[in-house]
């Protein structure tokens, strides 16, 4: 009987190692110049096969909308809300409802201005939820910098 308990608690705890390992979506951030005094600092999310993240579209449907959060800064100034793009509306299951999703990929934009020369760093934080067809992830947030240069 204990090797039988030993057992299931053993399969519980690969089971719960495993969902921690869940990692659908990796963030990156790369930064464009446009000019001398201003610039876009572009977020991608590459999305795994099967997997999908929600717009910055608020929703009453449940899922947590991605949005992200700049590190205030005296070197740039953010200009405008950020935007998105290539976000398609469909049918999620989880939520029974129609919601702006992400597959594949998802782009952010952000325009700064430069209030210091190039050479600093962006600090800034992206809250994201992603789901497939079988289940959902809690809420995460990712930490990410981007080299104004």
């Amino acid at each position: 009987m204990k090797k039988l308990i030993t057992l299931c608690l053993a399969l519980v705890t690969m089971l719960g190692a495993k969902a921690q390992q869940l990692n659908p979506v990796n963030w990156m951030a790369t930064y464009k110049s446009i000019s001398a005094t201003e610039g876009e600092i572009i977020i991608t999310a590459k999305i795994e096969k099967g997997w999908h993240t929600y717009s910055q579209r608020p929703t009453d449907a449940g899922p947590i909308p991605t949005s992200i959060q700049f590190n205030p800064s005296s070197q740039f100034q953010l200009l405008g809300k950020t935007t998105e793009t290539d976000a398609h509306e469909e049918f999620v299951k989880a939520f029974d409802a129609k919601i702006f999703v992400f597959t594949d990929k998802a782009e952010f934009k952000q325009k700064i201005k430069l209030n210091a020369k190039p050479g600093f760093t962006v600090v800034f934080k992206v809250e994201y939820m992603t789901c497939n067809d079988m289940m959902c992830l809690p809420p995460k947030m990712v930490d990410l910098t981007v080299k104004i240069q």
